[in-house]
C-alpha cells in the first residue's frame, strides 16, 4: 500500500510540477530566500554581443529579472520592471533582464516589441538560471553592493527598493 502511494505521489509531481513551471508559476520555498548569500558570478552576452560580467557591477545594487518571451507572468511584470529601471537606474542600481534558453532573434524581436530599456542578456544554456536555482519565471533577484543576494521573489512589488533608496 505504501509503495503504491509513493508511486502515485511521484507521478503527480512529475505531471503537475512541469505544468506549473511552464505557466509561469513557481515553488514558493525555492532556495536563496535567505539574506547575504554570495551571488554566483556569471558572464553573459547581450543582444549586441557585448559581454556583461556580474562581478564588475560591485559597488552598485543589481536587479536581475529572469524571464522568457512565452511566460504570461513575465509579460505582466514587465511594466513594473521598466518602472524600477527608470526610477533607480540613476541612483546606483543596475537592472538587467536575463532571458533563459531562447534564440537571440526571438528575444530581439520581443525586446523591440516591448520597448525594453534595460540590458537584455542571453542565458542560452540555462546555466546561469540554474546557478541561481531559478525554478520558475519570472524570478527577480536583488543583489547588494557587495555582491550578496538580499532578495529573491517572483513579483516586483516584493523588492525592498524604497528601503534601499529612500525618497530624496
Amino acid at each position: 500500500m505504501t509503495k503504491n502511494f509513493n508511486i502515485a505521489v511521484m507521478l503527480a509531481l512529475l505531471v503537475f510540477l512541469p505544468a506549473n513551471v511552464a505557466r509561469g508559476q513557481f515553488i514558493p520555498n525555492a532556495p536563496f530566500k535567505a539574506v547575504s548569500i554570495n551571488a554566483p558570478d556569471f558572464t553573459l552576452k547581450d543582444l549586441q554581443g557585448n559581454v556583461f560580467k556580474l562581478s564588475k557591477q560591485r559597488g552598485k545594487y543589481v536587479a536581475i529579472f529572469f524571464g522568457t518571451t512565452w511566460c504570461p507572468s513575465c509579460r505582466t511584470e514587465l511594466p513594473f520592471y521598466k518602472e524600477i529601471y527608470q526610477t533607480y537606474i540613476n541612483r546606483g542600481m543596475e537592472a538587467i533582464y536575463v532571458n533563459i534558453m531562447e534564440p537571440r532573434e526571438k528575444v530581439a524581436k520581443f525586446t523591440k516589441a516591448n520597448a525594453l530599456p534595460f540590458k537584455i542578456l542571453l542565458d542560452e544554456s540555462g546555466e546561469v538560471a540554474n546557478s541561481y536555482n531559478v525554478v520558475g519565471v519570472p524570478t527577480l533577484v536583488l543583489i547588494d553592493k557587495e555582491g550578496k543576494i538580499i532578495k529573491v521573489t517572483h513579483a516586483t512589488a516584493d523588492l525592498p527598493l524604497k528601503k534601499l533608496f529612500p525618497a530624496k
